[in-house]
């Protein structure tokens, strides 16, 4: 059971990854000018994605948790599994502030640039490489 577990949790965080990978992309479309004419079919394209991402994150959460009830040790004996919490909190974050960022844009009131949201946009491939690090080498 506890592999079928892992097998649901990876496959609904690669859904979650996926949106936290393109929304922001979307984000930058939204963001540059050239592309006014497409700023009702991003507001769409984001609410959509957004809904998806977010029941990605949520499945994630479930079966992690499901996991932990099978192996709790990790919560106190593994130092990796601590950083990769801190990881996915930061990745909540994420996903919020995209979120209001989301609301922002459907508003009209967007104030940052396109490149801005380049720069936003890597943050969830830092926290990737982190995460996969800990997870297979186990430093710690």
């Amino acid at each position: 059971m506890y592999l079928w577990l892992k097998a649901f949790h990876v496959i609904f965080m690669v859904t979650w990854f996926a949106g936290l990978f393109y929304l922001p992309r979307l984000f930058i479309y939204n963001a540059m000018e050239e592309n006014k004419a497409s700023f009702e079919l991003f507001k769409t394209l984001e609410r959509r994605l957004f809904g998806i991402m977010t029941i990605g994150a949520a499945a994630t959460v479930i079966f992690a948790l499901a996991l932990l009830m099978m192996n709790a040790s990790y919560l106190v004996q593994a130092g990796w599994f601590q950083v990769k919490i801190l990881f996915v909190l930061g990745l909540f974050g994420y996903h919020y502030w995209c979120y209001r960022i989301m609301l922002t844009f459907r508003k009209g009131e967007n104030t940052r640039s396109h490149t801005w949201y380049r720069w936003f946009n890597e943050a969830p491939a830092i926290a990737l490489i982190g995460i996969v690090v800990l997870v297979i080498v186990k430093p710690f």
